[in-house]
């Protein structure tokens, strides 16, 4: 890990990590002070208690990591965040046509965050020596909860991180050091007011009240953990969604204002996905799914996952 000696302010660190940031891609970045959740251990715990996050049982373990990054990695004294947009500029057909998740058009966000992460703290390096950790989804971390702090947005009542003028389509990194930074003092004014689109437009009324969402019922989680049939929601209610949902995200303002295409090249769908209808899903393969899905996040749910709830909407006649 290379160095260079620290005759930078924080200020002047922190204002040329954002601008290098930003060079890379990435549509925001703030940082906040590591330190104790402890506005949202009751709200987890609860959540816990209630059974909300049905199979995900990973979110049970770890539970003092996710509340305290300096438990997750030692030595944490500031956190990096920063929101890469997803919004496709071309969206898949919707008619005769199942439909998947913008986020998982292209390929796993996952690798693509993760190496530019990565350029982002070599830059850091070249200006102080630091220790640091990578984090995409990819450990205890409440993501939405260190954006907010960092001052990137606030919790739609969807439960999604909103930003005013970049809505609520994009994915979210960390970078955990042991540096001080200039942190973001004020968090931003919540903007959903007394709009409930989000919570109207559910089709399963997943979000049981603003801000908390009731994971079981979730499109995504369904057509991605796969519960039991019997726990499934009705068939009507999943409106042809076989991978994620964007329903709470379609009909929030926000996302009706200002939204901008992404320009990463990486999360640009294949043209054989473009091209695709109910009939193509229907005799889909498990090679033709293997090179169709290389590299993406549908991965995630294998083929045997997503034929069972093509199967599931079509009352299990294919």
């Amino acid at each position: 890990m290379s160095s260079a000696p620290n005759s930078k302010s924080l200020a002047e660190i922190s204002e040329l990590i954002k601008a290098k940031a930003i060079d890379l891609g990435f549509s925001e970045c703030g940082f906040s002070k590591a330190d104790f959740l402890a506005e949202e251990e009751g709200n987890l715990n609860q959540w816990l208690r209630e059974g909300r996050h049905g199979l995900m049982h990973y979110m049970e373990r770890n539970k003092e990591k996710r509340l305290d990054p300096r438990i997750l990695v030692p030595e944490t004294q500031s956190i990096i965040t920063v929101l890469q947009n997803h919004f496709p500029k071309e969206q898949l057909v919707s008619e005769n046509n199942y439909k998947i998740s913008k986020y998982a058009y292209g390929k796993d966000y996952h690798d693509v965050m993760k190496k530019k992460l990565g350029l982002l703290a070599e830059y850091i390096t070249q200006i102080q020596a630091i220790k640091y950790r990578i984090l995409v989804d990819s450990a205890p971390v409440l993501d939405r909860v260190w954006a907010k702090k960092s001052g990137l947005g606030w919790i739609g009542k969807n439960s999604l991180l909103i930003n005013k003028k970049k809505g609520s389509f994009f994915f979210i990194g960390h970078i955990f050091l042991n540096l001080k930074l200039k942190y973001n003092k004020d968090l931003i004014k919540d903007y959903c007011a007394n709009c409930t689109n989000c919570i109207d437009a559910c089709p399963t009324n997943a979000i049981y009240e603003a801000r908390k969402v009731d994971a079981r019922k979730c499109l995504s989680y369904q057509t991605i953990e796969f519960p039991k049939i019997a726990d499934r929601s009705e068939v009507e209610t999943y409106q042809d969604w076989i991978f994620g949902c964007d329903i709470c995200q379609d009909v929030c303002p926000w996302n009706n204002r200002f939204l901008l295409a992404h320009n990463e090249n990486e999360f640009i769908p294949k043209p054989e996905l473009i091209s695709m209808r109910k009939p193509d899903w229907h005799n889909l393969t498990e090679i033709q799914f293997g090179e169709l899905f290389k590299g993406s996040a549908v991965k995630r749910a294998k083929y045997s996952g997503l034929k069972q709830t093509i199967k599931w909407l079509n009352n299990n006649d294919l």
